[in-house]
């Protein structure tokens, strides 16, 4: 009777203890998602106001590595804590969330769920990008590509700029079948009036596919340069040759008549002195 007594009475100490505990229950929907898919987490717990600790989110494979961490702090409500954890750029494999609190984890109720396992799913092979990924503002944002299996279900896009913020979207745009392959190919261009870096989410029915980042560059200057022509005057200078001319002899001023006359009467005068002579 004595130990039926006892053993009752420890199971009402067990049974008050367990009830005087305290819960929290963590709770992220769904536990397996695409890759660029933004994880939702919520945090529900009887904690005393003020009780504060960390949600932590991870790699658990071979390591755990540490991706985020969120402090989150009870309110005198005990209204629900919830926190947003971006898995773009991560790989496909699992994950795990985690409260953790600052030195001694303390006790807390049996049902208590302080860890989640999370599946991330890489959809980006299932998406091709036919566009330049780097473009002129004059002629951006042009957003084209395929959808692996898409066909004609259309693909859904949101487009935010690192300065610019949301500049298109969430909104699907038109896919076009190809008969042989089944994908699906979109073109959509996009009116941004400022050079950025824009992320593309894109999405389809079933989640989240890929994020990609398009640069779009200010419209490149091109300055012509005319080149300056001087033309340069040849100047010949051609020397002219200076010619001697010869003298003209002197025409005699008597005429020709005369001259003879003269002639015969100085020979005539010189045969007579010889003749005196002899």
């Amino acid at each position: 009777m004595n130990k039926y007594l006892l053993a009752l009475l420890l199971s009402s100490l067990i049974l008050v203890g367990s009830a005087s505990a305290y819960g929290m229950y963590l709770n992220c929907s769904p536990t397996s998602i695409p890759v660029g898919q933004t994880l939702k987490c919520a945090v529900d717990s009887d904690f005393p106001p003020g009780t504060s600790f960390n949600l932590v989110f991870y790699q658990s494979q071979y390591t755990s590595t540490e991706i985020d961490r969120q402090a989150m702090t009870i309110q005198t409500d005990q209204s629900t804590q919830y926190a947003l954890f971006d898995t773009t750029g991560l790989k496909g494999g699992q994950y795990k969330v985690e409260i953790q609190f600052n030195g001694v984890e303390p006790s807390m109720r049996s049902d208590s769920v302080s860890s989640l396992l999370i599946t991330l799913t890489d959809r980006s092979n299932e998406l091709t990008i036919t566009s330049p990924t780097t473009q002129n503002l004059a002629g951006a944002l042009l957003i084209a590509g395929s959808l692996k299996k898409g066909g004609n279900a259309g693909i859904q896009i949101q487009v935010d700029g690192e300065s610019a913020g949301r500049v298109y979207g969430p909104r699907y745009i038109g896919t076009v079948n190809n008969l042989q392959s089944g994908d699906g190919f979109f073109s959509q261009t996009i009116s941004v009036t400022q050079p950025d870096d824009y992320k593309v989410y894109f999405s389809d029915a079933n989640g989240a596919i890929a994020t990609i980042t398009f640069h779009v560059v200010a419209p490149t200057t091109v300055t012509t340069v005319v080149p300056t022509v001087t033309t340069i005057k040849k100047v010949t200078t051609v020397k002219t040759a200076t010619f001697t001319p010869i003298p003209t002899p002197t025409k005699s001023s008597m005429p020709a008549v005369v001259v003879i006359g003269a002639l015969g009467i100085a020979m005539l005068v010189a045969v007579r002195i010889k003749k005196d002579r002899k």
